[in-house]
């Protein structure tokens, strides 16, 4: 049974940019195929709360090889993407004052589950929700949601718990 949603995404306007690539990318590392977000829409730094958005192309890199005919945007870059969206937040907001330029590694996943098949075109919302951060290590509870020609649906199609650690 899936857990409760974290956030509702019906609540904002998923089309606005709070966090653009520019500023993703002065506290993530990823550079090209790597840079799994495209911006931020909503940020809730009090409430440890982001959602990252992703973009699924016919023409992204893994769509003619993953599932040729048929591509599916691949579950390991879900994670990637989660754990993005996690680590600028724990980057930004949360990393202890002098630590700031030590890199965010990833540290793992639990309770992880793939709950639809995702295909171009559509947007992915990845939302994180802060569940304990430290001085070194943090734990997030991500899920994604799929937008198709507009319409957002309601079924969510990731979840996890992505944890990482300031190296």
């Amino acid at each position: 049974m899936p857990q409760k949603t974290l956030f509702d995404l019906a609540s904002i306007d998923r089309h606005s940019v709070v966090v653009d690539r520019a500023e993703l990318d002065r506290y993530l590392e990823q550079r090209g195929t790597f840079a799994m977000l495209d911006h931020l829409c909503y940020q809730d730094v009090e409430g440890g709360i982001a959602v990252g958005t992703k973009a699924i192309r016919e023409d992204d890199w893994w769509a003619e090889d993953h599932v040729p005919g048929q591509p599916m945007f691949p579950g390991a870059l879900m994670i990637e993407a989660a754990a993005q969206v996690a680590s600028f937040d724990f980057s930004k907001h949360r990393v202890p004052q002098g630590e700031d330029e030590r890199f965010v590694g990833f540290g793992g996943v639990e309770k992880t589950r793939f709950r639809g098949v995702v295909t171009p075109p559509s947007i992915l919302y990845f939302v994180i929700q802060l569940e304990r951060a430290g001085t070194r290590m943090f734990r997030y509870g991500a899920e994604a949601y799929i937008e198709r020609d507009g319409v957002l649906e309601s079924k969510r199609v990731f979840e996890s718990t992505v944890l990482g650690i300031l190296l």
